[in-house]
């Protein structure tokens, strides 16, 4: 049978025996290290799309075709991509439990 609060107030947050964090820091909140993977997936969006539609690669035009900085550029938007799946299956858990 479930208790009812007879006071109107909610209870103190419990920590996750799992996890050892509590249910408050950890509800849909996302890090600078998933904002900066949001940007650049937004980023290498935009580039995907300047390709498709007018076959222009804002990347190279910026920073010059397969120079050192336009990898680097590159290589980040693929990491953040990993990072976006991984905070992706992290958010698809909670929701489930």
């Amino acid at each position: 049978m479930a208790t009812v609060n007879p006071y109107g107030v909610e209870r103190r947050q419990t920590l996750d025996r799992r996890s050892g964090v509590s249910h408050s820091v950890t509800n849909n909140s996302l890090t600078a290290v998933d904002w900066i993977a949001m940007t650049l997936l937004i980023v290498g969006g935009i580039n995907w799309g300047l390709i498709g539609l007018f076959n222009v690669d804002l990347v190279a035009e910026l920073f010059g075709v397969m120079s050192p900085v336009s990898r680097i550029v590159y290589v980040l938007v693929g990491l953040s991509a990993l990072c976006a799946i991984f905070t992706a299956t992290k958010l698809a858990k909670k929701r489930s439990a």
